[in-house]
């Protein structure tokens, strides 16, 4: 079928009725309608979530960090691009070793160190194992087998090293040089190679400070030769042994000897085949000498002063450098080496890391022992008494200094704080980056001071095996507290402080490239061409080249070497090159912020002192005005997980995780946790027995403690897990009330008034026991009631109107009571044949009962006085209206009181009086089986289908 189409003159013809119109208002109204509705309940979003979001972040609490390290893409020979070509290949041959340092560091840092440090650690219980020792050298030998090929690999580099620079320096005049050196100075390679040489040293202390691993060591080589001597009974074949044997001989020599930085330095460095002269290079050994100069002198000045960054890892370095140089080069500047010892004066110990300290005064002694023999031994001795007045001085101040730097600390988190929340105002936008950069350095400086003074004390204390004392290690702790605050403080402004470093790396980029452009239009303007010239022209452009991108670790360095080229000549101008070495250094701080501060902040050290950690929550407790405090210790104690997981001596690094949390958490419940929920309970028992006489409780004369304050504190993060001081202590009372009250449930009331005392004092929401008041039980039985009815008469009374026995008195809070349910109970337990047994006992004992009654009324005096009662009240009953008058009783009473008083004061007529009441009980006692158990048997009986007419039978029969 053909489709229609409309005539265009149709168009025009269309009646405009509006309803199309109308239908566009109706949805635009919709819409409008919608997105009303749609913004405030995002509004109402943001409202409800505005605690959790915005730009301060918890340190416990987020899944995820900021990481501000930027990471190069670029490989060097990309970055390195001159038209110098011989400069590009000495920049990208220094470069790639630089780098190539750097990661044997940070692999020695992470997984050697930590993997030799908690060797032996976490195998506590099972180390007395017969056997278990061995186990776990067995499992730790391949990790020896890495740290072999690593302490290899780390010769390769040194040597390379030595070879790259001594082909620089050439003393021989005839031979081509690579560059003009001359002024130049590599003072960057020569830093790199101190750090490689300090992480070989690392390695020696460690092993050297390690007894376990040495005792276990031991004990693996006698195992071996006891499966030497019979390996079919080990399942082992013979030839393979042998090359075992030689393997772990090599591992011993290699390792476990302290000769690792010792082999390193006596190397072979000088070429056998007509290559690189080394030892004889008296240029290189000019430069060698010259360069361990310099970097002294900078440390020097900086060693202990505010100001110090990394200073005492460099002289650590230095002294390694020297070493090195001693040893190649065979010559030795006393003056120098006076210097180094110097600082000993000054640092008499470094800690290399976690609880491994380094005496340099030991090392330069033992390395360089012809040098030592020219110095005269009482400087030698001076060196280890100022170590001793150190440590003393250290402790007489470490109260001083922590009020010090609580001071300092808590202004830089004001600072911080200001800085961060002010909105940056675009024309002060440099100063303002000025103003943030330095605030950030500064909080960074503290870290480093602060982190040097706790590892130094705490580790000189341990090497010298001298005790603390409580207030030194209160004082300490105190430090730690502040550290990991500092550390907080960055991560809590983690997304201002990331867009603030962003533009304060491109900020002195930009100073450092206007700086670095004057020296280039300076050589460019001075016509004289020179090869020397040009490579500090290329070196310029290198530099400048480099700076325009991303602040990484590659371009810095690369930057760092070019400009060793780059400053020769005088291109710089003294008061130009000191400023550019300030943006410099401050551009490595700011661009490694978070890294350098995770570094300081690390306490992972805290592992091998943990025995402070009792003492420390003993103090928390004392001083709960404090109690917040404790989120910083255990940041603290968290930061030795990451190190764990390289321990390799065990099955899985999760057992010495589980060893060490069970550690921590036993310590915190004994001397925290428990005392905190014995003294809660001890205070909500006095405060609710205030009726009855106790100790004096004023806190004018006896003190007193706000524990409220530790139940206001946020969940602690602790491994995988939350410790909810509030939920903990809750946990505690809710269980303690709930199993006392089960206890004694008439004491329901005073644990229901100390869990509210409770919620109103500590604001503590307990939960209701939802437990009786009082017990429904079976009650006595009729069988015990009827052989020791003689006690039973004696203590029970007969309550009419409710028609129940009742307890006469009791030495409990409890009044015991009788009545036909129990009666029925018995009879169900034991069987209707139990009445006959009752009746007989009942009546046996009244008839006992009614001889006595007989005895008293027909007893003389007793009688007599009866009978004159009688006639007396027979004469008057008509008078009195049939009363006996009362005054007549009391005559009566007093009458008899003369007669005689037993010892608790009864009279002979209180003692009848008893005798009444039990006979009127003991014939309650029979009613009550005899007469009203018919009426419930039905109920009682019902599940045995007795007849009620065969019961009543029985009964009417007894």
């Amino acid at each position: 079928m053909a489709v229609e189409t409309l005539s265009p003159d149709w168009e025009f013809d269309r009646v405009d009725d509006g309803s199309q119109k109308i239908h566009a208002e109706v949805q635009l109204k919709n819409y409008g309608k919608f997105l009303e509705e749609y913004t405030s309940q995002l509004r109402r979003i943001e409202d409800a979530l505005d605690d959790s979001i915005g730009d301060v972040w918890d340190f416990n609490l987020d899944p995820i960090a900021l990481k501000l390290l930027p990471y190069e893409q670029s490989s060097l020979l990309e970055l390195i691009k001159t038209e110098n070509k011989v400069l590009n290949k000495v920049i990208t041959v220094y470069a790639a070793l630089c780098c190539e340092i750097k990661k044997l560091k940070y692999e020695a840092e992470t997984k050697f160190y930590n993997g030799l440090l908690f060797y032996g650690e976490g195998a506590t219980d099972s180390s007395m194992v017969e056997g278990d020792c061995q186990i776990q050298m067995g499992r730790f030998i391949s990790f020896l087998q890495e740290l072999s090929c690593f302490v290899t690999r780390c010769y390769e580099v040194v040597m390379n090293v030595v070879h790259q620079l001594a082909a620089l320096y050439i003393s021989n005049k005839i031979a081509p040089k690579i560059i003009e050196t001359t002024g130049v100075h590599f003072q960057t390679m020569y830093e790199h190679l101190g750090e490689l040489l300090t992480v070989l040293l690392t390695l020696d202390e460690i092993i050297d400070n390690h007894i376990t691993l040495k005792d276990h060591w031991t004990m693996y080589k006698r195992l071996l030769k006891s499966v030497h001597h019979n390996p079919s009974k080990f399942g082992i074949q013979e030839e393979k042994l042998k090359p075992f044997e030689k393997f772990l001989l090599k591992l011993e020599g290699q390792l476990l000897d302290g000769m690792i930085f010792q082999a390193c330095i006596e190397q072979q460095f000088d070429s056998l085949n007509g290559g690189v002269s080394v030892s004889k290079n008296s240029t290189f050994a000019e430069e060698f000498a010259h360069s361990i100069r310099s970097i002294f002198a900078n440390v020097e000045a900086k060693l202990g002063e505010p100001s110090e960054i990394d200073q005492r890892d460099k002289y650590v370095g230095i002294c390694g450098l020297f070493v090195l140089h001693f040893q190649i080069f065979r010559t030795v500047d006393k003056k120098f080496y006076k210097s180094l010892l110097d600082i000993c004066k000054k640092v008499p110990a470094i800690t290399l890391t976690a609880n491994i300290i380094w005496f340099p005064d030991n090392f330069l002694i033992q390395k360089i022992p012809a040098a030592a023999k020219l110095l005269d031994r009482k400087s030698l001795q001076a060196i280890k008494i100022y170590r001793d007045t150190f440590l003393q001085q250290k402790a007489q101040s470490l109260t001083k200094d922590v009020q010090s730097y609580y001071v300092f600390v808590s202004s830089w988190m004001m600072k911080m704080e200001s800085i961060l929340s002010k909105e940056q105002r675009m024309d002060k936008f440099a100063e303002d980056l000025t103003n943030r950069c330095n605030v950030f350095i500064q909080g960074f400086l503290y870290a480093y001071s602060i982190s040097t003074i706790i590892k130094t004390t705490m580790n000189l204390y341990m090497s010298m095996q001298k005790p603390m004392t409580k207030t030194s290690v209160k004082a300490l702790c105190r430090l730690v507290e502040l550290l990991k605050a500092i550390e907080h403080m960055f991560y809590r402004r983690s997304l201002v402080v990331a867009d603030s470093v962003s533009h304060i790396t491109q900020h002195l980029q930009h100073q450092a490239l206007n700086s670095i452009s004057v020296a280039k239009k300076r050589v460019i303007s001075d016509k004289k061409y020179s090869e020397q010239r040009l490579d500090v022209l290329s070196a310029l452009v290198l530099a400048e080249n480099t700076l325009n991108g991303p602040s990484t670790k590659q371009r810095r360095l690369i930057v760092s070497l070019a400009l060793s080229v780059g400053t020769q000549m005088k291109t710089f101008k003294d008061e130009e090159l000191f400023p550019l070495q300030v943006v410099m250094k401050k551009l490595d701080l700011i661009s490694e912020l978070r890294e350098r501060v995770q570094t300081q902040c690390d306490c992972c050290f805290l592992y091998w002192h943990r025995a402070v950690f009792p003492i420390y929550l003993d103090d928390v407790y004392e001083n709960a005005v404090d109690a917040a405090r404790l989120h910083y210790m255990f940041s603290a104690l968290r930061d030795c997980v990451p190190a764990m997981m390289h321990a390799r001596h065990l099955e899985s690094y999760e057992v010495l995780l589980d060893c060490y949390d069970k550690e921590i958490m036993e310590i915190l419940n004994e001397h925290l946790l428990d005392k905190l929920c014995k003294e809660i309970e001890k205070d909500l028992r006095l405060s609710v027995h205030t009726h009855l006489k106790l100790d004096d409780r004023n806190p004018f004369k006896v003190g007193m403690k706000d524990l409220a304050l530790f139940f206001s504190l946020n969940p602690i993060r602790f491994f995988n897990r939350f410790i909810d001081i509030r939920a903990y202590v809750t946990h505690y009372l809710d269980k303690t009330f709930y199993n006392l009250t089960t206890v004694a449930l008439h004491d329901w009331a005073t644990y229901s008034e100390m869990r509210n005392l409770a919620t109103q004092r500590y604001g503590l929401v307990m939960t209701e026991a939802h437990l009786p008041s009082q017990t429904l039980e079976q009650g006595l039985d009729v069988l015990e009631i009827m052989r020791n009815i003689h006690i039973f008469v004696s203590r029970y009374l007969y309550n009419l109107n409710n028609q129940i026995f009742i307890e006469r008195t009791s030495n409990n809070k409890h009044l015991n009571t009788i009545n036909i349910r129990h009666i029925a109970n018995s009879i169900r337990t034991h069987g209707t044949g139990i009445m006959n047994t009752t009746v007989n006992f009942t009546y046996q004992f009244l008839k006992k009962k009614f001889y006595i009654f007989s005895q008293f009324m027909y007893d003389e005096h007793i009688k007599s006085r009866l009978i004159k009662d009688i006639r007396f009240f027979r004469e008057i009953k008509d008078q009195n209206d049939h009363k006996y008058p009362f005054e007549r009783a009391e005559k009566f009473n007093r009458g008899i009181r003369k007669l005689g008083i037993t010892p608790e004061g009864q009279s002979y007529l209180d003692q009848f009086r008893q005798l009444i009441s039990q006979i009127g009980l003991l014939r309650t006692t029979q009613c009550s089986q005899v007469l009203v158990i018919p009426m419930t048997i039905n109920k009682v009986f019902a599940p045995l289908e007795l007849n009620l007419t065969d019961v009543e039978t029985k009964t009417q029969s007894l």
